[in-house]
Formats: structure tokens, sequence, C-alpha cells
């Protein structure tokens, strides 16, 4: 993926995400919309910039071509881009809403789950997409 593919990826990764989480997170947690919203918006632009370096590198050792990854590799993945991310989620969860370290790692344990599954069904459906896409003659293809 070019530079500007993986950053095409990350924001449209980032604003689905968002419509999903926020009104989520509101919901479940008793926060105000405008809380969650604010909070969500400070974990995505880290998520971006870890997401954009992690998928780097694991492209780099697992190769280019993101179709013939099964289902284990893209589980594999999701699980090393969410427990590289936690570190960073959990003094942030506690500073903005003022929660407690135990608030905010379950908090943020339902952030990993819900990352996990969708950061899985994400990358299955651009790959999917994405391949359509150069079958049709619509993208250049991603060099194997």
């Amino acid at each position: 993926m070019s530079t500007r593919e993986r950053i095409l990826h990350s924001l449209l990764f980032e604003l689905i995400a968002l419509a999903i989480v926020v009104p989520a997170s509101a919901l479940l947690t008793g926060h105000g919309a405008g809380a969650m919203a604010m909070v969500a918006v400070t974990l995505s632009l880290i998520a971006m910039g870890w997401n954009y370096l992690y998928n780097l590198g694991f492209d780099r050792v697992y190769g280019a071509n993101r179709l013939s990854r099964g289902w284990g590799l893209r589980i594999a993945h999701g699980v090393g881009f969410e427990l590289g991310l936690v570190a960073a989620t959990i003094p942030i969860l506690m500073w903005q809403l003022k929660l407690g370290f135990w608030a905010a790692l379950w908090l943020d344990i339902g952030f990993v789950v819900f990352f996990l599954v969708y950061a899985i069904v994400f990358n299955w459906s651009y790959d999917q997409i994405r391949a359509r896409l150069e079958r049709q003659g619509r993208l250049t293809p991603i060099p194997h």
C-alpha cells in the first residue's frame, strides 16, 4: 500500500469506528456524548498514528499480499495492534473521564473487544473491496 492509501485506510477505519463508538459508549457509560466524543477523538488520533506504524511494520514482516492472509494471521494482527495501543489508552481514559484505574481498565477492555472484532472485519472488507476495484481496473494492484 502506498502512503496515500495507508492514510485513506486509517481515516476510513477511524471515521466508521467513531460513528459507532461515540453513541454506544455514551449510552453504556452514562458520560455525555460530548465527553465520549472528546475521548474517542483523542484515542482515534493516537490510534491513527499507531495504525500507520504498526501496519507498515506488519506488511514488511508478512508481505504485501494481504489477500493471502488467513484468519489466524488476521486475528494475530488485531490482537497485536490492540495490545500495543492499550498502554496509552488507560491513562487517557483515567484523565479525561476522571476514572480510577479499574474503571478505566474495564472501559478499555470494552474498547479492545469492540476494536478487535471491528479491525478484523474492517480489514477483511477493505481488502475484498480493494481487490474488486483492482479487477475492475479502478485501482493499481499492490505489488506482491
